[in-house]
């Protein structure tokens, strides 16, 4: 008895000591917040005012699961990551009792079903395409969507270890994104294309400028199938790329070849490149020097430069020309960057992508230039669409960081990504199994290849690059909709 009485003092005295320090912590809360100057609603609500802040935060979190419905969320909404993560764990992605996708919002494609639909014995693989033919060593692509650029550092060593392994298990080429190449991009052998940003990571030298000696390196690995120079992205047109210090390691400062610890800001465009007869020097330079076919990545804004530019490629000769141009979208995309140039710079992928393919044709160029498509591009119709646009070929960076596990969280720019693929803590990438995420990262590469073949299929062609403007419809403000080919008619000459 005695001694049940001694547990009952104990656990009362630990109860008083318990509450009392709750109420000693909530005093000095309370002095803190009604003395300090900053936050006017702390100031106001001591104490209970921090539970705004705290709410803010986690309703990031928590609006995904309770609150947004399966078409709301942006930039991805839950139907259009489900669809991915359900492609990548290779579960069945169909749904049923009908489409949760409202048809009637202007600038929503629909495609137009053919009423004798390719039998799936009619069906044709998608054929490589050769980019580059002047090149010493010309590209053979076999995949119609690709890893678009992601560099390391902004994603992690798991990331790029699961995109490389699983980038060579789907046969598609994973971009390097502009801080250079890494061991791990390629390690898992799959193909590289190594994109040179304005900074010129991985292909400088000690005082910033391009090196020849460093391309000679790079032309010489043969995983690395093509170069892409980089003039703007998606994320920032106008801006160059912006790595936080917090996710600048000692090894991510190596390969870049700036100081540890130190926020990487590249310049917002290449110093040296001033007009289109530079751009064409540069890309000539870069193709002659490595061996490998050389492109440019753009968001597109004002677009008659792209006049002179084809202009100046008949008057220099055919062999001049870009091997490939990677079109960006201008609605945003994985890195951090300012939110006035995510939302209102560039122009969208749907309005320049037609815009670019018809300038080629314009110029006869349209063979010689391969045009690739990105922004966006996750799910199979977005993917079809910008077929029926021209695109050869889809880039995808957000679409593989779903297939990765991203749950977007909107943490990208911070060392905080809880699913360890854009974080450089050892903790939070201990949940990212590179050669578990590889098997996704295939699935998904797959499964976008398949599922886009299907709508090819049911307009009536046998492969996806058959697809035709005239295959898709745009649904206009008054809820009808209108040919592709005559929103955009074809250019040719």
């Amino acid at each position: 008895m005695e001694n049940a009485y001694s547990w009952i003092q104990a656990l009362a005295s630990v109860f008083v000591f318990v509450v009392g320090a709750f109420l000693l912590a909530v005093i000095v809360v309370f002095v803190i917040d009604v003395t300090q100057t900053k936050h006017t609603v702390r100031r106001n609500f001591p104490v209970v005012g921090r539970f705004r802040y705290w709410f803010e935060h986690m309703g990031e979190f928590f609006r995904q699961y309770f609150f947004a419905l399966d078409r709301e969320e942006m930039p991805f909404n839950r139907a259009q990551r489900s669809w991915v993560y359900r492609a990548a764990k290779g579960i069945d992605s169909t749904v049923a009792f009908g489409s949760t996708l409202s048809l009637t919002p202007a600038g929503t494609p629909i495609f137009v079903n053919c009423p004798f639909p390719t039998l799936e014995q009619d069906a044709v693989p998608t054929e490589p395409l050769i980019i580059g033919p002047h090149a010493r060593n010309p590209y053979e692509a076999k995949s119609i969507v690709n890893v678009s650029a992601m560099s390391y550092g902004a994603i992690s060593k798991p990331a790029v270890l699961a995109l490389s392994h699983g980038s060579r298990m789907a046969g598609n080429w994973l971009n390097t994104g502009e801080g250079g190449l890494s061991p791990w991009h390629l390690e898992g052998g799959c193909d590289v294309v190594f994109q040179i940003g304005t900074a010129k990571y991985g292909a400088r030298d000690e005082g910033g400028e391009l090196s020849d000696d460093k391309l000679r390196e790079v032309g010489q690995i043969d995983q690395v199938k093509m170069i892409e120079l980089k003039l703007s992205q998606g994320a920032k047109p106008g801006k160059g790329g912006i790595l936080p210090a917090e996710k600048v390691t000692a090894e991510i400062a190596k390969i870049r070849g700036i100081e540890k610890g130190e926020a990487s800001i590249s310049p917002n465009r290449h110093p040296e490149i001033n007009s289109a007869t530079d751009l064409l020097d540069i890309i000539s330079r870069i193709r002659d020097v490595s061996g490998k076919p050389v492109g440019f990545k753009t968001v597109v804004g004002a677009y008659g430069w792209l006049d002179d530019l084809f202009d100046e490629v008949n008057r220099r000769g055919i062999e001049s020309a870009p091997d490939f141009i990677t079109i960006d979208s201008g609605d945003g995309g994985t890195g951090a960057a300012p939110m006035s140039l995510i939302d209102n710079v560039g122009l969208q992928i749907k309005e320049s992508l037609p815009l670019v393919v018809d300038m080629l044709k314009k110029h006869g160029l349209r063979d010689r230039i391969r045009v690739i498509a990105s922004g966006k591009l996750i799910n199979p119709a977005d993917a079809a669409a910008a077929l029926c646009m021209g695109a050869d070929f889809i880039n995808s960076a957000r679409g593989f960081m779903f297939a990765l596990g991203c749950i977007q969280a909107l943490q990208c720019n911070k060392n905080t990504c809880p699913t360890g693929i854009t974080t450089h803590n050892k903790r939070l990438q201990r949940g990212l199994v590179a050669e578990i995420k590889a098997k996704r990262v295939q699935r998904y590469s797959e499964s976008m290849r398949k599922e886009i073949g299907m709508i090819a299929h049911s307009c009536g062609v046998t492969e996806p690059r058959g697809l035709r403007r005239f295959h898709c419809r745009i649904v206009q403000e008054d809820g009808h909709s209108i040919p592709l080919n005559e929103l955009y008619p074809d250019a040719s000459p």
